[in-house]
């Protein structure tokens, strides 16, 4: 669009879907082409309302953090009419923040609409670079997969100025390259009938409808597809073999990766985007080592976070450890002394008898599982600097060894390539620097030397094969962004940035769980007790 472009950026957080929904944060920036322009606007509006607990563990507002630092909505968007003006209004899920909550609350509050709807930025960039990432376009994702600055994350502000951020660094360069170089067309584009490229139900699920050029069987089931009764369904179908049709296909696609160089340190950096026209053999070759080496930073990123949630586990395991096995045996007891009791109405005493075996099975087999859990926190903890920095070289070194589906055809050397990832990301996980370096040093013999099938850690690979892998991989960076964003915001992560800040606060952890597990343990104590007494009135004793 042209630099001169005037528009308004926005965001909300709420408490929730269901309705009536209320705006609790609202932030705003003026935008000046794809240039922010100006201070940013940002409020907080106190409601009075009820904030459901899943609203407030993803944004962290609270009734009484509104109550303290809230205004009355009234007031807010009298600032925000002042600061929008006609302006049209831009969102990353424009249908939720306008349809869905400013709309009903400006007609809730008798306040005139604000602002003039623009595009929907979340389709933007769903067109836009589709199939890439994997049609994966939740805005954190994206962020940490084209490793843009952190701003914030579940705050209006801070959502607002990533999505500055995407649009800037990532959607900007492809909107140019396909001419949407207006405002009128970037909402024309973002307003057109459109589907993912890659089939997201079905048999066919996964593969890209273009594909249907040399597969008769997808073409045959687009075309059926385009036959649904399911509007829906059939708009679909019918846009695929108009696509197909129009030409559109794999050769018009255009792919966006980061390019990764290294500085002077050896360390992996982003240095910009690159997009790529018509893909061939080198371009692919490029993206699969670029993509590798992106997952192998993220699966070691979540190695050293992991080690952190470990060292906490390690403590409170070690601290707890007596009292959690008390109250499992008592739970055991309860459960057993009460199959005891049906079996004894229902088949006799014989038949009620054999529960004594099943009961010392099972508590036998309990305790081993805390014996394992136990050896496996053995020595967990956090690594320090020189540890984690040595890490990373080994990681980087052994990143290429990463050949997913390397030896599909094979099952004895696809057996040694999985255990051969999964002893280095065992090391990794717990830190075991030594065993990681006598891998790197000779993975042969290491392989060797564990009896395993000697495997070749590289081959050549068609363009068929390279696009299959590479797409593989982005699945994979996409599913480990996810899993290492749950482990942050985990209970055990949030306890472990308390204990940096406080060592204590571990033991007073400990206490307040050992307090409450005490409280079930007299519990279940009296229900043991109560349950052994029924069986005694039943059967003259209970056999445990």
């Amino acid at each position: 669009m042209k630099a001169t472009t005037p528009w308004i950026l926005l965001d909300t957080e709420t408490n929730g879907l269901t309705k009536p929904i209320f705006a609790l944060d609202l932030a705003a920036q003026k935008m000046r082409g794809w240039k922010k322009s100006g201070k940013p606007f940002r409020l907080l509006l106190n409601h009075g309302c009820e904030i459901p607990p899943e609203a407030s563990r993803v944004h962290g507002y609270t009734r009484e953090i509104l109550e303290r630092d809230g205004s009355p909505p009234g007031e807010v968007y009298e600032a925000f009419a002042k600061y929008v003006g006609n302006l049209p209004v831009v969102a990353y899920n424009l249908e939720y923040d306008w349809d869905k909550v400013l709309l009903p609350e400006w007609e809730r509050l008798g306040i005139s609409q604000i602002g003039v709807p623009g595009f929907c930025a979340l389709k933007l960039a769903q067109r836009l670079l589709d199939p890439v990432p994997a049609g994966n376009c939740k805005l954190q994702t994206l962020r940490q997969y084209y490793r843009l600055p952190e701003n914030g994350a579940h705050t209006a502000l801070g959502d607002v100025l990533t999505v500055v951020d995407l649009m800037q660094q990532v959607l900007k360069p492809l909107a140019e390259r396909r001419g949407l170089n207006t405002w009128e067309k970037l909402v024309g584009f973002t307003g057109n009938e459109w589907f993912p490229s890659r089939v997201i139900f079905g048999k066919f699920k996964g593969r890209r409808y273009q594909e249907a050029r040399e597969d008769a069987e997808l073409m045959s089931w687009l075309e059926w597809l385009a036959e649904s009764t399911n509007e829906r369904s059939s708009a679909m179908g019918r846009w695929y073999l108009k696509q197909l049709k129009n030409g559109s296909g794999l050769e018009d696609a255009a792919f966006l990766d980061l390019q990764i160089q290294e500085d002077a340190g050896g360390t992996s950096v982003a240095a910009g985007l690159v997009v790529f026209q018509q893909p061939e053999m080198e371009l692919y070759q490029r993206l699969v080592e670029a993509a590798r080496n992106r997952l192998a930073e993220l699966e070691l990123e979540y190695g050293i976070e992991k080690s952190k949630v470990d060292s906490v586990r390690s403590k409170l395991f070690a601290a707890l450890r007596t009292t959690y096995q008390e109250r499992d045996r008592l739970r055991l007891l309860v459960q057993f002394r009460k199959a005891f009791i049906d079996r004894l109405l229902a088949e006799g005493e014989e038949a009620a008898g054999s529960t004594a075996d099943d009961y010392q099975r099972e508590s036998a087999e309990k305790d081993r599982e805390y014996d394992s859990t136990a050896s496996a926190l053995e020595g967990k903890r956090e690594l320090n600097e020189e540890e984690t920095s040595r890490l990373k070289q080994l990681w980087k070194k052994l990143v290429r060894m990463f050949h997913p589906d390397l030896h599909e055809q094979d099952p004895e050397k696809r057996k040694t390539y999985e255990l051969l990832t999964q002893a280095i990301n065992e090391a990794r996980d717990r830190g075991d620097i030594e065993l990681l370096e006598r891998i790197a040093k000779d993975p042969q013999a290491f392989i060797l030397q564990q009896g395993w099938a000697s495997v070749s850690l590289d081959a050549e690979r068609g363009l068929k094969e390279l696009r299959s892998l590479y797409e593989h991989l982005q699945a994979r960076i996409l599913e480990m962004i996810e899993t290492l964003d749950e482990l942050r915001a985990s209970a055990e992560m949030e306890i472990f940035r308390e204990v940096e800040q406080d060592e204590k606060v571990i033991d007073r952890i400990a206490a307040a769980q050992r307090e409450e597990l005490e409280q079930e343990i007299a519990s279940l104590h009296a229900e043991a007790e109560r349950v052994a007494e029924e069986a005694r009135e039943l059967a003259g004793e209970v056999p445990f």
